[in-house]
């Protein structure tokens, strides 16, 4: 029996309603399927379980799915998340380049509930000088010798 989009986005709700019930971190949760319809990945949110503040639904599948993948890329597989990603998730997803993404909650169902992002989605927008927490540049010309050096690096593995 071939499973629908609407089965793994029921699978991500349930990891959502598991993470949170069991006190992980918020109500949040991610499968990643691959092109064959097996879910390769998944996760809910363990922020505060982990005292770590990636610890996001979405990272921890994508790390779980890029381990059993073997793979630092999500080619031909698809994200269902509980929720519309925030913008790390966002990042995290684009980096791992899955074809698709489906999500249950809005952004502002999360902010609702008091998860609100729109500080951070502000924040990239702001010039640097600008920005809430302070960003200054130190140390490029040392820094930028990595970068050359990754630059004319033969044997060096792109993504």
């Amino acid at each position: 029996m071939k499973k629908t989009d609407s089965y793994y986005m029921e699978k991500a709700i349930e990891l959502s309603s598991k993470g949170m019930n069991s006190n992980a971190g918020g109500p949040f949760g991610c499968v990643i399927v691959d092109k064959k319809g097996k879910i390769v990945g998944q996760g809910f949110n363990r922020v505060t379980s982990t005292n770590d503040p990636t610890a996001h639904a979405e990272v921890v599948a994508i790390r779980d799915a890029c381990k059993n993948l073997k793979s630092f890329q999500l080619d031909d597989c698809t994200i269902y998340t509980s929720c519309e990603p925030c913008p790390m998730c966002l990042g995290a997803i684009y980096w791992a380049r899955p074809k698709k993404i489906f999500y249950g909650c809005s952004r502002e169902d999360a902010a609702d509930i008091g998860f609100d992002d729109d500080f951070i989605y502000d924040e990239i927008a702001v010039d640097l000088k600008d920005r809430k927490i302070k960003t200054k540049q130190l140390g490029q010309k040392k820094a930028i010798k990595v970068f050359q050096d990754w630059d004319s690096k033969n044997n060096k593995t792109e993504y």
